[in-house]
């Protein structure tokens, strides 16, 4: 098997798309599918299923991919090992989330991009447990988690810091006010509450601690993104939990008020991969400058 076959295999595994594994691997799509096409004649076995516009693995294209990324893995390490290159190169897909992309990332994306650029940073956004799942099957070579446990069956895990949230609101808020010097989980009960979609740690853990308090379940109005949710509390539509980091601009200049609630649970920012995986070069280098940077902004 060459391993340009397994290369391409593997993206088309990954992506479950001919166009976007074309796209990425800067190939026309003939040439993906013909080379799809080849593995699967040397293999004797069909890879992915046809189902009109969309595909999907074959168990025999589930078995082969998990060997396809260790082929692919080891031949990088051992192009890196001879050519003894110090400049580090490879692709590297990353499991994210908009809370640490938009909000603490951009940094760690500009070293990338001026000072390493034979690094490929593949950013895929997914949330908790899709983001363990990929790690777990290979998908992402690493990922960032926000949540409270610390351990993960299956994988690895290093901690960079533990993450302040921050219940706000618009500065006219009745719960805003001098007068409020506290405020109980009680209290929010029956306010509007707005927040991103469920499978977000934060949302998810407010949410369960607002049920506590309540005999019928907490409805929230929800929003796409954090952006959205932060536009809709500045505007005065209610109440959000959101990560500290995200919130800090308009705190600053007066948009939006933090109420005094104490949080009941703290969540940790990670980076994880896959246990027993033995991260190249350009990875370790990235976690290291992640590490590195995350203790920088404190």
């Amino acid at each position: 098997m060459e391993i340009r076959l397994l290369v391409t295999f593997e993206k088309v595994a990954t992506v479950l798309s001919f166009t976007q594994a074309a796209a990425e691997l800067k190939y026309a799509q003939s040439s993906v599918t013909s080379q799809i096409r080849a593995l699967e004649s040397s293999l004797g076995a069909q890879l992915f299923d046809r189902l009109g516009s969309r595909i999907r693995l074959t168990e025999a294209g589930e078995r082969l991919l998990p060997y396809a990324r260790q082929i692919i893995e080891l031949s990088e390490e051992a192009r890196a090992a001879v050519v003894g290159t110090e400049e580090p190169s490879g692709t590297l897909t990353i499991g994210t989330m908009e809370s640490l992309t938009s909000y603490r990332l951009s940094p760690l994306l500009e070293l990338f991009h001026h000072r390493y650029p034979g690094v490929r940073l593949s950013m895929r956004p997914t949330l908790g447990d899709e983001t363990r799942q990929a790690l777990r099957q290979g998908t992402y070579d690493v990922g960032f988690l926000m949540e409270r446990e610390t351990e993960h069956t299956g994988l690895e895990v290093t901690l960079l810091t533990e993450e302040p949230l921050a219940l706000v609101a618009a500065p006219g808020h009745p719960l805003a006010g001098a007068a409020v010097p506290t405020v109980s989980t009680a209290d929010l009960v029956h306010e509007p509450l707005l927040a991103t979609e469920p499978g977000c740690a934060y949302r998810d853990l407010f949410e369960e601690e607002l049920n506590t308090e309540s005999a019928e379940p907490v409805p929230f109005m929800e929003f796409g993104t954090i952006e959205a949710t932060k536009r809709a509390a500045a505007a005065g539509l209610g109440i959000a939990l959101l990560p500290a980091v995200t919130v800090a601009e308009e705190l600053a200049d007066g948009r939006l008020v933090a109420l005094p609630w104490e949080q009941p649970f703290t969540l940790s920012t990670q980076l994880a991969w896959r246990s027993g995986k033995r991260l190249p070069a350009h990875a370790r280098l990235f976690v290291e400058q992640a590490r590195k940077l995350v203790a920088e902004q404190g």
